[in-house]
């Protein structure tokens, strides 16, 4: 029977020893998060903030100072072997022998993880990543987005419930980055537990059912997606009208609406004290030729920017609105 969570670390921290040039850094100050078993799940924060060292404590590659890790719910300081078997690593750089194949570097990792040879997958992987014809090809003639799919295939070949990957699309043009997150739907719905780091929040709000966001070490906010884009009430009405105004009708006073040459006038509102219906109702009371609306809502950036950067769209500060 699988673990409630896929990964799960208390109080997890790690210290690097200061230098003449550098003071002691404190990457991850007593980090508490939870995985759960199944979910695609986002880890997210600014440059320096602390993923990389997250996972390459998962990785086995940097030793944490205090805490304990536990994957698949295995401690990896008891049985680092069995820990490190559980997961597959699926690093940003594309670090690829150029004359390799596609097929001979999953066989070789299979030998790498002591993966009997009745019971590679070889084949299977590669159809799964959608790299079957070219499976003889050397890894230089692949573009990016194979090159990617290729690292990810690599992380699968000793089958394990849990695959981390970071930054996968970074550098890959609109298209391939479509393909690749087919690919990571599909790994998930074969009941693999995702773990990605990202910098396109976009990505996040794409394929994520669970985001956390880390900044200086510290983990600011952990918790289910829906619940994360509730945190923030704002949203902004645009309508645009057949003829411009020079001052707002007496109606749309109380929305203090925002006015253009162009012909829009912008209202941005609280969810929970204002709805849209109200502002057009007000606009048909001033007899408003429409022409269009359009809304929008508060994406992950907004709340990105306000947990990371003190950027507060709502007012308040970063203390309250944690807190919320």
């Amino acid at each position: 029977m699988p673990p409630e969570f896929a990964v799960e670390v208390k109080q997890l921290t790690k210290i690097y020893t200061g230098t003449k040039k550098r003071g002691i850094v404190s990457a991850l100050n007593e980090v508490d998060l939870s995985v759960p078993q199944g979910s695609v799940f986002a880890l997210l924060g600014p440059n320096g903030a602390g993923k990389s060292t997250l996972i390459n404590i998962l990785a086995g590659l940097v030793i944490k100072t205090s805490g304990s890790a536990r994957i698949w719910d295995i401690d990896i300081d008891t049985r680092p072997r069995d820990a490190r078997a559980a997961i597959g690593i699926v690093p940003q750089e594309l670090n690829l022998d150029a004359f390799f194949t596609p097929r001979e570097y999953l066989e070789m990792q299979a030998g790498l993880y002591g993966v009997p040879p009745t019971e590679t997958r070889t084949d299977q992987i590669l159809e799964q990543v959608g790299l079957t014809e070219m499976a003889d090809s050397y890894a230089r003639t692949l573009s990016g987005g194979m090159r990617r799919r290729l690292l990810i295939a690599k992380a699968m070949v000793h089958n394990p419930p849990i695959l981390v990957l970071d930054e996968p699309t970074a550098g890959v043009d609109i298209e391939l980055r479509e393909q690749l997150w087919e690919n990571i739907r599909a790994l998930n719905k074969g009941g693999v537990t995702i773990l990605l780091t990202t910098h396109y929040l976009e990505e996040a709000e794409e394929l994520c059912d669970r985001i956390a966001i880390i900044n200086h070490g510290c983990l600011a906010v952990c918790e289910e997606k829906s619940a994360l884009l509730a945190r923030i009430d704002s949203k902004s009405l645009t309508v645009t009208l057949g003829q411009p105004l020079t001052e707002v009708p007496q109606p749309l006073e109380r929305f203090n609406p925002e006015l253009s040459n162009s012909g829009e006038i912008t209202i941005r509102y609280q969810k929970t004290l204002t709805n849209a219906g109200e502002i057009l109702d007000a606009c048909r009371a001033a007899n408003l030729s429409i022409d269009d609306i359009k809304t929008e809502e508060t994406d992950l950036s907004d709340i990105f920017l306000q947990l990371t950067k003190g950027y507060t769209p709502t007012g308040l500060s970063n203390q309250e609105f944690r807190a919320k």
